[in-house]
């Protein structure tokens, strides 16, 4: 595996940082990094994707015959690079990155012409309907319910643990429309308005006491049939798909290197109590180094599997070992920063947001301010897409062969 960019590459990324440094504005990466949630706030989510939909890069994940980029593995890996080691937002992935390769994949040319260009210019907003009280890990066990009835079905039953679903006006939804084969088999995939009598969303607030995501629950819910995507009983094949793209669809490691690159520098001007700097300290920077050698290892196994799509293969079950690793990461990065800024890092604001001109004032720094909500938040990352038990099954099963 080359790793070295040929001259072509890098004068894209020249081209991506003269853009980042042009358009990127304080505002937007200010409230980036205000931000204690898993997923971006959708006023700075929506005003960057805005932003990168005019300059036609919005959807550099997508084939270009349906509005993408037709950017090359290795250019999408330097976008996502170089906007991450900037401090843009991440994207709002619900609709680019998880339910538009869906469409794009397994709908109908219908589906794609309208769905499609209304996730760029951000008229739809979609939220995930996945998991259910009483089926999360095991989400073939799912109990919503699709009873066709002539061109329509008609959907009961509820969602759980629904990010930014008070937010969404679409939700792509699994629901069983045949209880009488096996549980995978009679699943179906269905694209869902939200905007419609019969659908109520309930807060769920997040041990930090931000409102990320909720309960939705479906009384009689109409979806016209020409919104099933795929077959009747595909719909479990289609979530495999998903699931894969948003365990590796994406590169986690960029970010967590900017989030330490941070900490790093935080740490040089924090007082230790014995007339030094914390990031002076050599236990600290024993921690830090064991966390950049993670995340280069995470960097390299997500090389790889970039390679692999390089040459027209599917990522595979490999993304299981990045969603593990990154989960792990993730949580380790921000128990530094909460653990750096000592008592400053335990403020807990219950006032949002905690950025712009109405922040609450901050104890000491903005960074501080946030170390907290950001580490409760993240407890969620060995839970969402997967739990890290079920990541070390698909891994054990498929990478392993045990």
């Amino acid at each position: 595996m080359d790793i070295d960019l040929s001259p072509a590459e890098e004068a894209f990324r020249d081209e991506v940082r003269a853009f980042l440094a042009e358009n990127l504005t304080d505002t937007i990466r200010e409230g980036a990094a205000g931000s204690p949630t898993v997923f971006v706030e959708p006023e700075i989510g929506q005003e960057w994707n805005a932003i990168l939909n005019a300059r036609g890069w919005l959807a550099y994940q997508w084939p270009k015959e349906v509005g993408g980029t037709g950017w090359s593995p290795v250019q999408r890996y330097i976008f996502e690079k170089e906007c991450a080691l900037a401090g843009a937002p991440n994207l709002t992935v619900l609709g680019l990155k998880l339910v538009a390769p869906v469409i794009y994949t397994f709908g109908t040319e219908e589906q794609k012409a309208h769905y499609l260009p209304r996730i760029l210019s951000g008229e739809d907003y979609w939220c995930q309907g996945f998991s259910e009280p009483n089926a999360g890990s095991d989400l073939a066990s799912l109990q919503t319910r699709a009873v066709k009835q002539g061109d329509k079905y008609v959907l009961n039953g509820s969602k759980i643990w629904t990010t930014h679903a008070h937010w969404a006006n679409r939700m792509f939804v699994l629901a069983r429309t045949d209880a009488t084969v096996k549980k995978q088999a009679g699943i179906s995939f269905f694209l869902v308005d939200m905007d419609q009598p019969g659908i109520s969303v309930r807060p769920i607030l997040t041990m930090a006491g931000d409102h990320e995501v909720n309960q939705v629950f479906m009384e009689d819910v109409v979806v016209p049939a020409e919104d099933l995507v795929g077959e009747e009983g595909q719909g479990w094949t289609i979530a495999k798909f998903l699931l894969e793209n948003e365990r590796g669809g994406s590169c986690h490691a960029p970010k967590l290197i900017h989030d330490l690159g941070e900490i790093e520098r935080l740490a040089m001007d924090v007082d230790d109590g014995n007339g030094g700097v914390i990031g002076e300290d050599r236990d600290w920077r024993r921690r830090v180094a064991k966390l950049k050698l993670g995340i280069q290892s995470l960097e390299v196994i997500e090389l790889k599997i970039l390679s692999r799509i390089a040459k027209g293969q599917q990522p595979g079950p490999q993304t299981s070992l990045t969603k593990l690793l990154a989960s792990d990461l993730r949580q380790d990065v921000d128990l530094l920063a909460v653990d750096l800024f000592g008592v400053a890092g335990l403020q807990l604001p219950t006032a949002r947001p905690l950025y712009g001109e109405n922040a609450p004032a901050p104890f000491r720094n903005a960074h501080a301010q946030v170390a907290t909500a950001r580490y409760l938040n993240s407890r969620a990352w060995t839970i969402f897409g997967g739990t890290n038990e079920v990541q070390r099954t698909i891994i054990a099963k498929t990478v392993l062969g045990l």
